[in-house]
């Protein structure tokens, strides 16, 4: 999944998101421990893309922490 897909996404839809990432990749890591993954650079992948989620998460938060002090201020 790309950044600019993520970012058009909402809040709620990014937390879902995340939520929907880690389980994948704990599924994909634990398939690989006991040797049923065959595709092994899925894991790569789902821990890159939950990466990337994460990171535009934490940018719309920072840009909320921003606003609410600007607010605060003023």
């Amino acid at each position: 999944m790309k950044a600019k897909e993520i970012r058009d996404m909402g809040d709620d839809e990014i937390a879902e998101q995340i939520s929907t990432m880690r389980k994948d990749l704990f599924g994909k890591r634990f398939a690989n421990a006991t040797g049923e993954l065959e595709d092994t650079s899925g894991v790569a992948r789902a821990r890159r893309d939950l990466a990337r989620t994460l990171t535009v998460a934490r940018e719309r938060a920072i840009v909320a922490e921003r606003a609410a002090r600007t607010d605060k201020l003023n």
